[in-house]
């Protein structure tokens, strides 16, 4: 891909963002490498290693890269047999142990699966023991320790006994010759501890000068006392150099035979650093995973230019390569066109690149093999170009590569000569593009593009949406509507004189008026559909909340249902248990009176007594009322009774004689006196409201239903009627497919499991029947 297009799409900014959100040096360099690629398959494994690491960084902490550092050269240098310093050999050890921190967090981690990052982390080889070895020889400060060797030890403890017996005797010095002395201090000159005598006390003091101050009044000189002890000293200072030297030979000898474990370490460290530092890029955009193709559609949901800050940015839906394969942007200067055509090739880059784009989920790009794109006025003074010049160098250098695999951005096209050659040149070179099928967004300001909208096959109108009342653009770019002029209604609201105006529109053309007025039509009836769209919404989410507390209602009525019956089995299942035991009483006393001879009469009455009071009193019994006694009332047919011994209600029917009268009972008619029947009240008339039933589906309910690839709504309310009718079915046990993913939708489904009440219990499948990917409802 052309390196131009990185520096004109500002790609090069967004890789700087990339490398401040590495962790360590390896991660920076390799960010600092980012190119997009142009393999659909390599784009894929990009965009699915940045998501899992974004789902890690959700759920979980960032992976800890602590201690991680490049130590390419150090591993290099003990390969070639190169002695390693301390503070390398310390790089190394902290490197070995970031890597196995970061190996063992992976281990530890639950959720979500990420078998990409995993498998990087699974390939860092711990290398304990030369971590150990690093470690017994080196302290965090990078010195070698004593205990690095019991020489070493024995070594720095007669350097320390060498430098008491010399502190000692110069302290004697300080404390009986201060006269003598510039100041009462031991000091070092040359490795060698020694006084600051005075000029003229020099003889008395004896001893070797090693150095004097700037103004020659001050000799640094060592007492001839403490000689022979300084030279113990230094002897034993070379015996110490030399065994470090040894040691450290040692341990890059033991660098140098790990050398390929920790080459890959190193590797499977950069690799995981770069892929955490795009997640991290993603979740700081706010950023969202694109569905990749490669035959060329694009299909953003609110996307943001990555550069703006929120309150610039405004969000676009930019749709291409399906209908239409070139779109046509009209509309005034500082109207956002030209950050239109910078969204889609930046954000192209950046999916290319592994990189989530700033945009709604459900986002579609394209692979391309290049990016094309003459933007801004590039002109060159020192070549003697004009603007027309530079744009058209540019785009004579594009059209000698443009193929069905680019994607070719203009910015005011045809700009900077005569307008009606521009224009004519303009509509060509899109011709051109077009019959290329290259996807193409272009930019202008010729009126004749407008009409060049309508008129071609595969190629679609655009503007960027100005509000006329505050004179500012809104940046909203409309797709299907060619952009307004405005100029008169500008100059208007400016103050500019109506008769000027109306003189100025009887100069335009009839043509460009009928174009004008289309585009003013057009932008009236859209207006007017996003308001009713509004309104839709509005009454959609009022709807859905009603919706909500009808169901939740709806469970509180069938839960105290539920305990209702529950309370009246226990009930029942007590009377039957009382009922059971009297039985039994009855029966054993009967058992016991069949044993005599003669079984006397009040003792069968008693029996009989026991034995009905056996039955189960499942209900209390009301009081009977006392019957009332009928009004004096004239009857008549039609008229609406109670019959008072029955306390029924009934209709008359027929009338038999003054005192008798047939009454529509139920499904029954029977004869009642006048007596007997108490004239009602006429009911009053009722309003016949609809009433809903539920009726089984005849149709077959599948055992298994698919989630992927709904949104996260639409997927439960799937999973809700799809419940309901297996249940009608008779279903005992439903798959659900949800896939594995970011893991909310199997959270979603579980927690539904959870609530319903006619399900017993939800569990991830088998591994034959999809693992965590499916999740098994059992029903009660």
């Amino acid at each position: 891909m052309n390196e131009r297009i990185f520096r004109v799409l500002e790609f090069d900014k967004i890789i700087n963002q990339l490398i401040d959100e590495a962790q360590t040096s390896l991660g920076k360099e390799r960010a600092r490498q980012t190119k997009p690629a142009i393999d659909l398959t390599e784009v894929h494994l990009l965009q699915a290693e940045t998501d899992q690491a974004v789902q890690i960084i959700r759920l979980n902490q960032p992976l800890p890269f602590g201690g991680v550092s490049d130590i390419g050269p150090a591993v290099k240098r003990a390969e070639i047999g190169g002695v390693l310093s301390p503070q390398e050999c310390l790089h190394i050890q902290g490197t070995i142990y970031g890597g196995k921190n970061i190996k063992r967090f992976m281990e530890q981690l639950e959720e979500p699966e990420a078998p990409l990052i995993r498998a990087l982390a699974d390939e860092i080889e711990p290398l304990a023991l030369l971590e150990r070895e690093i470690k017994n020889c080196i302290d965090d400060h990078g010195h070698v320790m004593d205990m690095a060797s019991d020489k070493l030890r024995q070594i720095r403890t007669k350097i320390r006994t060498s430098e008491q017996r010399i502190r000692e005797r110069l302290d004697t010095y300080t404390r009986t010759k201060t006269k003598m002395l510039s100041d009462p201090i031991v000091t070092i000159r040359n490795d060698r501890y020694v006084l600051p005598v005075k000029q003229e006390y020099r003889q008395a003091i004896g001893g070797i000068v090693h150095d004097q101050s700037s103004s020659g009044q001050t000799l640094f000189m060592e007492p001839q006392s403490v000689v022979d002890i300084n030279n113990v000293l230094s002897e034993t200072k070379v015996q110490e150099k030399a065994e470090i030297e040894r040691i450290l030979k040692e341990l890059s000898i033991k660098i140098a035979a790990e050398v390929y474990p920790l080459r890959h370490n190193l590797s499977q460290l950069k690799a995981l650093d770069y892929i955490f530092s795009r997640a991290r890029l993603a979740e700081k955009m706010q950023a969202a995973m694109p569905k990749m193709n490669d035959h060329g559609f694009i299909d953003m949901k609110q996307a943001r230019h990555p550069l703006l800050t929120d309150d610039e940015v405004i969000a676009n839906d930019v749709v291409l390569g399906d209908d239409y394969h070139a779109i046509v942007i009209t509309g005034p200067n500082t109207g956002g066109k030209t950050v239109t055509l910078k969204l889609v090739g930046l954000l192209t880059l950046m999916a290319q690149s592994g990189l989530q784009v700033p945009a709604l989920d459900g986002c579609e790009l394209a692979v391309f093999e290049d990016v094309f794109a003459d933007i801004g006025d590039e002109q060159s003074i020192e070549q003697s170009l004009s603007t027309f010049s530079s744009h058209m160098t540019n785009i004579v250098e594009i059209l000698k590569h443009v193929n069905a695999k680019t994607l070719v951005l203009f910015d005011e096209l045809g700009a900077g000569t005569d307008p009606q050659e521009g224009a004519a040149l303009a509509m060509a070179l899109l011709d051109e593009v077009v019959r290329r099928h290259a996807r193409v967004i272009a930019t202008t300001h010729y009126p004749e593009l407008k009409a060049y909208g309508y008129n071609r096959e595969g190629v679609i109108n655009a503007s960027v949406e100005f509000n006329v009342e505050t004179l500012r653009p809104t940046y909203r770019l409309l797709i299907g509507v060619p952009g307004r002029s405005n100029a008169f209604e500008i100059s208007k609201r400016l103050g500019l004189n109506d008769e000027v105006i109306t003189a100025a529109k009887q100069l335009v053309g009839t043509d460009t008026q009928s174009v004008e007025h289309m585009i003013e039509s057009l932008d009236t009836a859209r207006r007017s559909a996003e308001r009713d769209y509004e309104v839709a919404e509005a009454t959609l989410a009022e709807a859905e909340q009603l919706k909500k507390e009808l169901e939740q209602k709806w469970e509180q009525f069938e839960q105290d249902r539920d305990k209702l019956y529950k309370k009246a089995e226990a009930k029942a299942e007590k009377a039957i248990e009382k009922a059971r035991e009297d039985a039994e009483a009855v029966v054993k006393a009967m058992k016991d009176m069949k044993t005599n001879a003669e079984l006397k009469e009040h003792e069968w009455i008693e029996a009989r007594k026991i034995f009905d009071e056996a039955q189960p009193d499942l209900s209390k019994k009301t009081k009977q009322q006392p019957i009332k006694k009928p009004k004096n009332e004239a009857l008549k047919v039609g008229d609406d009774v109670l019959l008072l011994t029955l306390n029924q209600q009934g209709t008359i029917v027929e009338k038999i004689s003054e005192k008798e009268f047939q009454v529509q009972v139920g499904m029954m008619k029977v004869k009642v006196k006048k007596n007997n029947l108490e004239k009602l009240a006429p009911k009053k008339e009722q309003v016949t409201r609809p009433t809903a039933t539920v009726k089984q589906s005849n149709s077959h309910v599948k055992t298994e239903l698919d989630l992927r690839g709904e949104r996260y709504e639409d997927a439960l309310n799937m999973l809700e009627k799809y419940v309901d009718d297996a249940l009608l079915q008779g279903h005992p046990r439903v798959s659900i497919i949800h896939g594995k993913g970011t893991g909310a939708l199997r959270k979603g489904v579980q927690a539904f499991a959870k609530r319903h009440r006619h399900i017993a219990s939800a569990k991830a499948g088998e591994m034959n029947e999809g693992g965590s990917g499916v999740t098994i409802l059992e029903f009660k």
